[in-house]
């Protein structure tokens, strides 16, 4: 069976879309920092069938991202890795002029260095792989100029580029940067709280990536509406 590791994966998109792979027989090796909320959604995922293994954690945390590599090599290597994890730099967003510094950082090291680390890490198992995947989650602040968003906005364009240097570097994986539009989640609620428009649950993107690991077109940047729309 194929193996997956994905971050933040106890809520949102990564839940969602970890529920969608375990439906397809995936192998699963989950993040979060809430323990309980990721042994609940562990626990809701393996009704599937397939294996699924809960370690909560800080993908900042050099240690944390050599154990999920570490369980993604138990069931056998890492076929697909998601860098979903995310962190805003501030909650609710605020411009520029008075977001903090501090902030800005977790951001860099939860949306950048993080994922490059754990990208490192699993480098051998990914490159083994008749399929090796990297995707991560990128946003349209990283293309868009939007008030308050700057911080996080920058931090995923890091990722964004990261991504696109992978792919020249790593010509054997599919390395995708996937926007997935508005969404529902807990992350935007604790951006823009004031903001009660409704918008799309995670699921109804995950078919989005589905489509990318079905596909396999060549590396670069997505965006999930589009690739809905052209179904």
């Amino acid at each position: 069976m194929p193996v997956a590791i994905i971050t933040g994966a106890s809520k949102g998109l990564g839940r969602a879309l970890a529920d969608a792979l375990a439906a397809r027989g995936w192998d699963l090796v989950l993040d979060a920092r809430g323990a309980e909320a990721l042994t609940e959604a562990a626990q809701a995922v393996s009704r599937h069938g397939t294996r699924v293994t809960a370690l909560p954690g800080d993908v900042t945390d050099a240690g944390h991202r050599s154990e999920l590599v570490a369980a993604a090599w138990k069931f056998g290597g890492v076929d697909l890795l998601v860098n979903n994890a995310s962190a805003l730099g501030a909650e609710p967003l605020v411009r520029l002029e008075k977001l903090p510094l501090e902030g800005l950082r977790r951001a860099l090291e939860v949306n950048v260095v993080a994922a490059l680390g754990l990208v490192q890490e699993a480098l051998p198992l990914l490159r083994a792989s008749e399929a090796g995947t990297v995707i991560g989650v990128s946003s349209d602040a990283a293309a868009e100029a939007y008030e308050t968003w700057g911080g996080y906005g920058a931090s995923k364009a890091a990722l964004d580029h990261l991504a696109a240097v992978l792919s020249e570097e790593e010509p054997g994986l599919r390395v995708w940067a996937v926007d997935p539009g508005d969404m529902a989640t807990g992350l935007y609620a604790a951006a823009v709280p004031e903001d009660r428009d409704p918008r799309p649950e995670p699921a109804g993107v995950v078919p989005a990536f589905l489509r990318l690991l079905d596909e396999r077109p060549v590396s670069g940047r997505y965006g999930a509406p589009a690739l809905l729309e052209e179904r």
